[in-house]
């Protein structure tokens, strides 16, 4: 067997347990003490140089390797959702209202299984390694920016400088034994945005003397649907949802505002130039023709995920020596969620690369983000030891 994989085999009653551990006891973004001090006891137990708060409540635990050679961050994010569990499990969350429905506990758990791992065998890493535990991956929950932009700002890609970047998501929407691994684009960039309205109010049987914001904005809803369908080229991915409409009071009453928001997602600028200039003009257009005021905000939230060649192929390499037996799959298995990571593979080359979890026979195949979302927990083994013989054929020397 292989030594990453039997080691990680043999520390799945820890894995197991950390993970059970943090499920039961989640944190939302940027609220993660328990979970980051738990982090840092753990890595400081391993004799690791450990740095707490680095983007507010994020932890770094650096381990130097025996030989000189290039610094790698392996990512790890920590935070959960605001979503009413409703899995049943006995170690369901104990925290009302909050879940980790995303697996970002096996992540965080995948991560310190790697830590101990690697630091058993730093003496054949020739370079350094920086584990990377973030907060509020979800978004920025009321902050300005996210988690990733939050301890990029504190320095987390210097001091020593990184030269290239790991990182995994436990993935509900393909089985357990599958992974992928791939070159380029993998998860789409998204932006937010806000339409705000403004007509005039007044009585809703004389709508005649009003300027409807509601009509506008109903128009403006179908009509955006028209840019992925009519402006953009079938085989180039796009999404443009609006998920929030909020107008009105009272059942007589035409309001005088109404507001928009929602989600843009794509992989390509060009393609993001193209859609953000046809949303504007429709919006714009729009309420002009209805005689509407009209705000408009388009905020990125995270860059889009692209996997580096050489890195892509270097993890390939790692998984296929792992699991030869495995669906590893490495065609463009693309995803229009997102994931702030994108920013720091935009300064470092990195791969972020997908662990299947799902289990239909055990009922646990529910989506991320599902209030019954549970992934089978052999998946922390096969992300455990992924990562790790992965960040070690980089370090090889």
């Amino acid at each position: 067997m292989n030594p990453f994989l039997k080691q990680a085999q043999d520390l799945f009653p820890y894995t197991q347990a950390m993970r059970r551990d943090f499920h039961k006891h989640p944190e939302l973004g940027f609220n993660e003490i328990r979970t980051g001090g738990i982090v840092a006891k753990e890595l400081e137990a391993l004799g690791l140089e450990v740095t707490k708060g680095v983007g507010k409540t994020g932890v770094v635990g650096f381990l130097e390797g025996s030989k000189p050679g290039p610094t790698i961050l392996l990512r790890f994010d920590m935070d959960a959702l605001p979503i009413n569990e409703d899995t049943g499990a006995e170690y369901s969350s104990e925290n009302p209202g909050v879940m980790h429905a995303c697996g970002h506990d096996g992540h965080t758990a995948i991560g310190l299984t790697v830590a101990k791992i690697l630091n058993e065998r730093k003496n054949e890493l020739a370079g350094n390694i920086k584990f990377c535990f973030q907060p509020s991956e979800e978004g920025t929950n009321g902050e300005e920016i996210g988690g990733a932009l939050m301890m990029m700002r504190d320095g987390v890609l210097e001091g020593p400088k990184v030269e290239k970047t790991l990182s995994l998501h436990l993935w509900n929407d393909k089985p357990v034994g599958w992974l992928h691994v791939a070159e380029g684009p993998v998860m789409a960039g998204a932006d937010l945005f806000n339409i705000k309205l403004t007509g005039k109010g007044g009585h809703g049987a004389q709508p005649e003397v009003t300027i409807d914001p509601i009509v506008c904005a109903s128009q403006i809803v179908t009509a955006l649907q028209s840019i992925v369908a009519r402006n953009i080229e079938p085989l180039k991915p796009a999404v443009i949802s609006v998920t929030t409409l909020h107008s009105g009071t009272a059942f007589n009453v035409i309001p005088q505002t109404a507001e928009l928001g929602g989600t843009i997602r794509t992989f390509e600028p060009e393609i993001r130039k193209k859609v953000h200039r046809r949303f504007e003009e429709i919006v714009r257009g729009t309420a002009q023709a209805m005689n509407c005021e009209v705000e408009i905000l388009i905020k990125q939230v995270t860059a889009p995920v692209i996997n580096n060649d050489n890195v892509a192929a270097s993890v390939m390499n790692s998984a296929q020596t792992l699991f030869p037996q495995n669906e590893i799959a490495s065609n463009a298995y693309l995803t229009m969620g997102a994931e702030d990571m994108g920013y720091m593979q935009e300064k470092a080359d990195g791969c972020y690369f997908f662990i299947g979890s799902a289990n239909a026979e055990k009922n646990l195949n529910f989506n991320h983000h599902h209030p019954k979302f549970d992934f089978d927990e052999r998946a922390l083994v096969n992300g455990a030891a992924l990562m790790a013989s992965a960040a070690a054929d980089l370090l090889k020397g």
